[in-house]
């Protein structure tokens, strides 16, 4: 193995900045090792803490690993999951403090006025007020402006409701004494919270014994939106206006731009447990848990709008609608309380409490739709306004406006998915046409024209399944609203068929408003020959009279899916970053041609390979003009977590991306005239790149079977996270979905998906093009910049001395794959070193090395002990229930602990 292999001399070492981070991290490790101790023996603990050494000796004297792996591997299987689930308890630990300091570097720098934070909204806004954006400019683009994270079930660290209340309870213990003002019983007190969070979390499974329902899982999502989200929200919206005022010294009214999707109850992609009824399901759940919310805000807004007739003015519209309200009920129902009778806010408060609770159990009284219950909240905010209220609630009110404005009833936008194959099953049945889908494409179109016009005869009780979908949105979107829905999404879209299939299944199902179909219809080109045939695709549809009648009553505006996911499992990530970048700049070209507005919707996982890395640097190297105003992006697995669990950091991620969106749209990047040489280039490398990973990943006969070697991929797919099969379809690699693919290649710390075949075609661009003029292009061109820091972050991860234990397990295949894995890792190490003229992977990033540096000992042995695990499972026949839980212990243990895995 090359030195250049090996681990680099990692030395702990805390800016003076972080010392207070430092503290964290000393404070709650002493508290998991006294739990330990007391829970299992001091000499585990002692155990615990050898192996940790050892770990750390390993990566600070480049010791060789087979001195840990060999400790490892004389650990009985009894011991095992205590091993793990310790080590795991530690760098949770970690996460918490560094989550915890990233809060306390915010409020550092809220003290400094002069200094904004990087990347927050104040910062941005002075930055383009400094480049000539005046306020006008920035209103026009505030009110086009629409943020939506989009929460998808495809988790890669599930973790469970109880064990996110504990780390609540740890966070804000932290949080409380975050500038050390506590005193001593005080932080006492604190301590033996975090001790009993800690405890009891250790005394808890880590997942549930079943895998999760549909039902598990929109709960599951249903904890970010309401104890992170819907608290957050308001406070964004107060600091952007805050950051307004402060730049352009006048406040302003501000839109409702910031909104929420889900695909939980609605991804039917491959997924036979949801359809018609999970759709109801999710919404019905979502629909409770806003009203109990607003429920709940509004309660407290009671005790806070006492105002009484003769010591304020109030508008008489809020007795008029308080007495309209009252009357909607059966006689005596909901009277007027006569001990309120001089508080006019109240008694209306009172009436929209008994019309919301009428709207969750649907009797009478109910509102018609959230605008009902808004224009009651703007009706008693434009009274408090015209009646000296600034400072007498209608700060608090105005907080419920905001969450109303962008969570309505629904609480997030349900999007639907399905495989374009089971739509081509469906018009099959429907037409008694077993050949439908081999039919030529000019076929299908005019057969689908006169489905969508209705002249033809179908089988009624045909693809009942497929049609009760529609019937669903039909029914829902009565009671919910339009926002309720978001697009209807075509995975494996490849012709413009695919988008009409769905518009002609809509109409038989009787699901249209107005004579037209209620959905967006997004197609998802996901591969890299599907991104390159998306601009045609697209072409195709803008010309067809009847879809562009469709678009009309959408308002010309077109949502296009770009999945990073299999573009990358197809091509790698070089190839995959490049399709998606021209494909967008040819769909943009396409769409301005025919006079559409087009949306782009990125299916972004949490791995590199996936389309992860940082939201901020991928927006700003987005192509010029495909972002104007708009950001739909896919949020999922620990991703989750890491940005939306803690409501601090969920403000700061929203800030983040709405400051990236208002750069890129209001004043991108200027015309670079290098670029056009540079696509050149680009395109070069990415054939070159496609052609090196796919001869190893898809073309060598035997790598197939290396990969279930050398990955602990059978117990992944045994995993209880997902209720979604781990395949589309029975079939090799190719068939395999994108998330376990990529958790094999992170779990094993290879992080092969992320740069396999970087590696040549960087070193062949250096020797072809010369290293200034790829330096020139990593400084210079934000798409090769972001590409190339999201790769060296995987690198930084990987560890192919670890990599190399796994590699092991497939025998023969090892000695004839692992050298070339090997050397291509080290050959993409170093030419990014040298296109950076850095001395080390992420030198210039201190905060993320620190980061992954802390993880490091308590990961590192759980990798080891996996990989000892799965030789004993698998010589055992997998048939040991006992091991397989152990084992999935160190998948979710090594997935908490490197992160950006899924």
């Amino acid at each position: 193995m090359t030195p250049s292999n090996s681990p680099l001399r990692e030395q702990l070492v805390f800016a003076k900045s972080d010392a207070l981070l430092r503290d964290d991290v000393r404070r709650l490790g002493a508290m998991v090792g006294q739990m330990l101790a007391e829970q299992v023996s001091p000499g585990f603990l002692e155990q615990v803490d050898s192996l940790r050494r050892s770990a750390i000796a390993r990566r600070e004297q480049a010791a060789p690993v087979a001195e840990l792996a060999g400790q490892l591997a004389q650990v009985p299987l009894e011991e095992a999951e205590g091993l793990v689930r310790a080590f795991s308890a530690y760098f949770s630990a970690t996460n918490v403090a560094e989550r915890v300091h990233r809060i306390r570097r915010r409020r550092d720098y809220q003290r400094q006025a002069s200094a904004p934070q990087p990347g927050g909204l104040e910062e941005v806004l002075r930055d383009l007020r400094d480049a000539g954006v005046g306020l006008p400019e920035l209103q026009d683009m505030l009110a086009r402006t629409c943020i939506e994270p989009v929460f998808t079930a495809h988790p890669t660290e599930a973790v469970r409701r109880a064990l996110l209340l504990k780390e609540k309870t740890i966070v804000e213990r932290l949080v409380a004494d975050i500038d050390r003002t506590r005193t001593p019983p005080e932080r006492g007190a604190d301590d033996a919270l975090i001790r009993q969070s800690l405890t009891t979390a250790w005394q808890t499974n880590e997942a549930p014994p079943l895998r999760p329902s549909v039902t598990d899982e929109i709960e599951h999502i249903g904890f970010y939106l309401t104890q992170s989200l819907y608290r957050v929200l308001p406070v964004f919206f107060e600091v952007l206006s805050a950051a307004v005022e402060s730049v352009y010294g006048q406040r302003i009214e501000l839109p409702p731009l910031l909104r929420f999707g889900t695909w939980v109850g609605g991804d039917m992609d491959g997924n036979p447990n949801v359809g018609a009824a999970t759709i109801h399901a999710a919404l019905a759940y979502q629909r409770a848990q806003a009203l109990s919310c607003y429920q709940t805000d509004l309660r407290k807004l009671g005790d806070i709008l006492t105002q009484s007739h003769g010591h304020a003015e109030v508008d008489a519209a809020i007795d008029a609608r308080a007495a309209a309200h009252r009357a909607l009920f059966p006689k005596g129902a909901v009277r007027s309380r006569p001990r309120l009778a001089d508080m006019p806010y109240r008694q209306l408060l009172w009436a929209m409490r008994a019309r919301l609770q009428a709207t969750g159990d649907g009797t009478p009284g109910a509102y018609p739709d959230a605008a009902a219950f808004i224009d009651d909240l703007e009706l008693m905010d434009a009274s408090l306004a015209r009646h000296r209220g600034e400072h007498a609630g209608r700060f608090a009110l105005r907080r419920i406006l905001w969450r109303a404005r962008s969570f309505g009833f629904h609480l997030a936008a349900l999007d639907l998915r399905q495989d374009s194959a089971v739509h081509d099953d469906a018009l099959a049945a429907l037409l008694a046409d077993t050949e439908w889908a081999a039919r030529r494409l000019d076929q299908r179109v005019a057969q689908l024209h006169a489905l969508i016009e209705g002249q033809v005869a179908v089988q009624p009780d045909a693809a009942a399944l497929t049609l009760d979908v529609f019937r669903a949105v039909q029914s829902l979107r009565g009671s919910l609203g339009k926002n309720a829905f978001g697009p209807y999404i075509i995975s494996m879209a490849r012709t413009a068929a695919d988008a009409l299939a769905v518009l002609a299944l809509a109409r038989i199902a009787g699901c249209t408003d107005a004579g037209e179909v209620p959905l967006d219809v997004a197609p998802l080109f996901e591969t890299v020959a599907d991104l390159e045939a998306a601009p045609e695709v697209m072409r195709m549809l803008f010309e067809d009279p009847l879809y562009r009648r469709h678009l009309a009553a959408r308002g010309d505006r077109q949502i296009v899916m770009v999945g990073y996911s299999d573009s990358a499992k197809d091509g790698g990530v070089l190839a995959s970053r490049w399709a998606l970048q021209r494909a967008q700049v040819e769909l943009l070209d396409v769409a301005q041609v025919a006079g559409v507005q087009l949306v782009f919707f990125h299916g972004r996982g949490g791995s590199v390979s996936r389309g992860g890395g940082k939201t901020e640097r991928a927006i700003i190297a987005a192509p010029r003009g495909s972002v104007g105003g708009r950001l739909r992006m896919t949020e999922q697995g620990e991703v989750i977590h890491r940005k939306y669990a803690i409501r601090a950091l969920a403000l700061r991620n929203l800030e983040q991306m709405t400051g990236a969106v208002l750069r890129a749209s209001l004043r991108p990047r200027p015309a670079e005239p290098r670029e056009d040489g540079w696509r050149a280039i680009a395109a070069e490398l990415a054939q070159l790149s496609r052609t090196h990973y796919r001869a190893l990943v898809h073309e060598h006969p035997d790598f197939p079977t290396y990969f279930r070697d050398a990955t602990p991929v059978d117990v992944i797919e045994r995993l209880h996270i997902s209720s979604r099969p781990s395949r589309r379809r029975d079939g090799g690699i190719a068939n395999l979905r994108a998330i376990p693919w990529v958790f094999a290649w992170s779990q094993n710390r290879s992080g092969l998906t992320g740069w396999y075949g970087l590696g040549t075609a960087l070193q062949s661009g250096i020797n072809t093009h010369g290293l200034s003029a790829m330096q020139s292009m990593a400084r210079d061109w934000p798409f090769f910049t972001a590409m190339i820091g999201d790769v060296e972050m995987l690198l930084a991860k990987s560890d192919i001395d670890i990599f190399e234990c796994y590699s092991q397990l497939a025998g023969d295949l090892h000695h004839a794959l692992f050298p070339q894995i090997a050397e291509e890792f080290a050959r993409t190490r170093e030419a990014i070193l040298a296109i950076k003229q850095s001395d080390g992977l992420l030198a210039d990033d201190y905060r993320l090395r620190l980061s992954i540096r802390l993880r490091n000992p308590y990961v590192d042995p759980i990798s080891l002990l996996q990989v000892e695990l799965l030789r004993r499972w698998r010589e055992g026949g997998r048939t040991d229930e006992a091991l397989l839980r152990t084992l999935v212990s160190t998948v979710n243990g090594i997935s908490a602990g490197i992160q950006n895995t899924g």
